[in-house]
């Protein structure tokens, strides 16, 4: 075979590593994090539902055209268990920026123990990206030369891939116009060499715009890393300091997961945002020692014995009676005696059982809960957060709640929550923020608390209610209201407590109005000492 029929052959050997290019380039992948179709979705859906984060996205597009892709990968590493990423060398090169930053984040400690909050639930990951909005900005700024050198390189890589495609397009329209000897006119054989000429000056143009991308990325790498390492620290915070707020307010982690998304957001804001939101931490308190209190309680306790009395409480039944049992022929005079209340009892005095019926907070809101105690603490605040744990103590024991605000006589608000249904956590913060200001007239709150307690035993033939009022005042009652307020309170059994919020000494004393309403009076001045309160958790 002569010369001109080895033509084609010789054009197609000339050309032949273009012709790989050409047959398909190498998929390169625009988001650093390996996701499943699921995690996507996800990150599709609060997108849509989150305005924040689309106002970040259309904020930061502004300045950078891969942003929506960036907060993409943050929120992936955030929401997943174990996120995996790829390969550098799969990345478009615009994007390696993305997957520098997403590889300084998940070597972070702060955000390897932020995905402990956030795997799984994409409202608490999303809440993560926003707390990263700032410092994000800061290294899209920092990296600006590597993202353009970046971009430079992807451009001239997409330049040499489609001067190769154009190799691949040049030796085909020679292979049409060849003759049967394989013999190649002298223009298309021109326009294959003309061709890879082309395609060899892109990839020359290529490799150093990758090369001044590699340098302008490794000055880059030690400010990412910076930059990412506080932009972890920062969602750590924001997501504990949320996690704490919801936690103090009773909120559990089940009843957010179960949200809507910006139902979720509203109740974040307000938590944040309410007039009791920089007491969260004394909530919490409250709460936190309530529950310890429980679990030191212990049930049936006897109290101090003074003596032996009668009665059918087999769990007092003194030894010398339960040795009878072992008497085969005494066993009959044991039972005839305990059915009728008459066996030989340890007899003790000890605070009284807890109740049956419902626990009622009356808490003051007259002008002067405003004062602020030690640690900058209000009246009201403290007393706030101990009727929530008051209503933590009654849903524990399956008793209904009932928080009454009261001020001056006119002045009353009445929030009810039963004990057999959740308490909403919106109708929680509304009982928490109301505040009534005005005087103090304690005959409205405690006479409507009675008639609550009533109309339960009339229709359920509950007794033994709780009544705590907790107040910074004193008042004078009537001698006919006083009169009404002890038949009825013999008639159902309930009992008052008493919290005196840094009142003057009088207003406790013996024989003070205080005094004589409540059956257990305590005095409170250090209002960052929730343990004032402990064994009022303990009867109640």
């Amino acid at each position: 075979m002569d010369e001109e029929t080895e033509q084609l052959n010789a054009l197609t050997q000339h050309a032949g590593r273009w012709l790989a290019r050409s047959a398909g380039p190498a998929e390169r992948h625009t988001t650093a994090v390996v996701a499943g179709p699921y995690d996507r979705v996800a990150w599709r859906d609060v997108h849509a539902q989150s305005a924040a984060l689309r106002e970040l996205s259309a904020q930061l597009l502004t300045r950078h055209a891969h942003a929506h892709d960036l907060l993409a990968d943050v929120f992936l590493c955030a929401y997943q268990a174990a996120p995996r990423l790829r390969e550098r060398a799969v990345m478009t090169p615009s994007h390696l920026v993305h997957h520098q930053v997403v590889t300084a984040l998940t070597q972070s400690s702060d955000f390897a123990a932020l995905r402990r909050d956030t795997a799984g639930d994409a409202y608490a990951a999303a809440m993560a990206v926003l707390a990263q909005a700032s410092a994000l900005r800061g290294l899209l700024e920092r990296s600006r030369e590597a993202r353009e050198r970046t971009g430079r390189a992807d451009r001239a890589r997409q330049e040499a891939e489609a001067a190769a495609a154009a190799v691949g397009e040049a030796l085909r329209q020679a292979a049409e116009e060849a003759d049967g000897q394989r013999v190649v006119p002298a223009s298309a054989a021109a326009a294959v060499r003309r061709a890879v000429g082309a395609a060899e000056a892109a990839e020359d143009e290529a490799r150093r715009e990758d090369g001044a991308a590699a340098q302008a990325m490794a000055a880059a790498v030690p400010g990412i890393r910076s930059a990412a390492r506080n932009a972890a620290s920062a969602a750590a915070r924001a997501v504990r300091q949320e996690a704490a707020l919801m936690r103090a307010w009773g909120v559990e982690a089940g009843e957010t997961e179960r949200m809507p998304f910006e139902e979720r957001a509203r109740l974040a804001e307000r938590l944040r945002s309410g007039r009791l939101a920089r007491w969260a931490e004394l909530i919490g308190r409250f709460r936190q020692m309530a529950a310890g209190e429980r679990a030191r309680k212990v049930e049936h306790a006897t109290g101090e014995l003074v003596g032996v009395a009668l009665g059918d409480d087999l769990s007092r039944v003194i030894p010398s009676e339960l040795a009878v049992l072992g008497v085969p022929e005494l066993r009959a005079v044991f039972a005839a005696r305990y059915a009728a209340g008459e066996l030989m009892l340890y007899d003790s005095r000890g605070e009284q059982g807890t109740g049956k019926g419902a626990v009622i907070a009356c808490v003051d809101t007259s002008h002067s809960m405003y004062a602020e105690g030690p640690g900058g603490i209000t009246r009201e605040a403290w007393s706030k957060a101990c009727a929530l744990a008051l209503l933590d103590q009654a849903r524990h024991a399956g008793r209904d709640f009932v928080g009454i605000l009261f001020s001056a006589a006119d002045r009353l608000q009445v929030f009810r929550f039963p004990g057999d249904r959740p308490a909403p956590v919106t109708d929680v913060l509304d009982f928490a923020e109301a505040f009534l200001g005005g005087g103090t007239d304690f005959q409205r709150p405690l006479g409507t608390a009675a008639k609550i307690l009533e109309e339960e035993f009339d229709s359920a033939s509950r007794a033994r209610g709780d009544i705590v009022l907790i107040t910074d005042d004193a008042c004078e009652v009537s001698e006919n209201w006083t009169h009404l307020w002890n038949e009825i309170r013999r008639r159902l059994g309930f009992r008052l407590f008493g919290i005196a919020i840094a009142t003057p000494d009088t207003a406790t004393a013996s024989g003070s109005v205080l005094e004589s309403l409540c059956d257990n009076l305590r005095t409170v001045e250090d209002l960052t000492d929730v343990h004032t309160t402990a064994d009022l958790f303990r009867v109640i």
